[in-house]
């Protein structure tokens, strides 16, 4: 029963991430993916500066973050592969 918990949080933490970063409709599965890494990583990162995330609160608010700095990441990836390929066609 936890699995499901963890995927709804992951799923809601997706969404909302992506709400927050102003990203694009991203389709279901994206979103679950984004909110589980994200959680993962998130947590990871806060508990390298000493924060541990308790609760479902905690674990919901430390994948939002994990999976705005993947959003972020993702974005700043892109970009630059956009702008290289835009570069080489002119």
């Amino acid at each position: 029963m936890f699995i499901l918990w963890y995927l709804l949080i992951g799923l809601a933490a997706g969404f909302v991430a992506n709400w927050i970063v102003g990203g694009s409709r991203q389709r279901l599965w994206v979103n679950l993916l984004l909110g589980i890494v994200g959680g993962v990583w998130g947590g990871w990162i806060l508990s390298l500066l000493g924060l541990i995330p308790e609760g479902s609160w905690g674990g919901f608010v430390c994948a939002v973050f994990g999976a705005m700095l993947l959003l972020w990441m993702a974005r700043q990836i892109m970009g630059r592969s956009r702008s290289h390929s835009d570069s080489e066609e002119a």
